[in-house]
């Protein structure tokens, strides 16, 4: 099972709950603005603590209110992708890629794939160089998936990288993230609002309303 999230918070007034398993490799949250997508990534990743339910991910258990399981975030291996790149402005994209990295394991790849491998899918080996305020849009996120991916992570978090793309990109951009997962095999969950995005991509969809 790739995906087993059973999740509950309350916060204030807001209700937030989602529910679904799958072995599919690539599940896609869906729904507007405020109805929970990036809170229910923030449980999977361990950012949030759901008030009930758990979260399994490869057959490992991240969460479980019942048995009192909660691992820290280190220990869930999420790698994530966030709606801005979030890359550090002192550290040139090479350092960017290897942050993360397990300790000893500057070189290593991800999967089957080495890391120049990964770096020549992505179209960012030009930019290695590069200091990040100098990378347009569509490169900074691209350095940032490397970067989930090269922490070596057990299942990655795309919480709508591609909203402040143009038509363009994204379609690149959703191409490049179906190739790396058939390449390495590794479980996405992706968050969006714009059903076109999640058609592409393929996949489950989880209709959050």
């Amino acid at each position: 099972m790739a995906f087993d999230i059973d999740v509950r918070l309350r916060r204030g007034e807001q209700a937030i709950g989602c529910s679904f398993a799958t072995d599919s490799g690539i599940v896609a949250l869906f729904g507007p603005s405020g109805v929970g997508k990036t809170s229910t990534l923030n449980m999977v990743a361990g950012l949030v603590r759901p008030d009930a339910g758990h979260v399994i991910v490869g057959g490992q258990k991240l969460f479980d209110a019942t048995a009192k399981i909660d691992l820290p975030p280190a220990r869930r291996r999420c790698g994530y992708v966030f709606q801005q790149a979030r890359l550090f402005p002192h550290m040139k994209v090479r350092r960017n890629l290897r942050y993360g990295r397990p300790r000893g394991d500057r070189e290593g790849g991800v999967g089957p794939l080495s890391q120049d491998a990964l770096i020549n899918i992505l179209g960012i080996g030009a930019l290695l160089d590069r200091w990040p305020p100098s990378l347009s849009g569509g490169e900074a996120q691209r350095v940032a998936i490397g970067r989930a991916l090269l922490s070596d992570p057990q299942c990655l978090l795309l919480d709508e990288p591609l909203a402040s793309l143009d038509e363009a990109r994204r379609l690149e951009i959703l191409e490049m993230i179906g190739q790396l997962h058939r390449l390495t095999a590794i479980p996405i969950l992706y968050v969006s609002h714009d059903r076109r995005e999640l058609d592409h991509l393929g996949g489950d969809m989880v209709e959050m309303a």
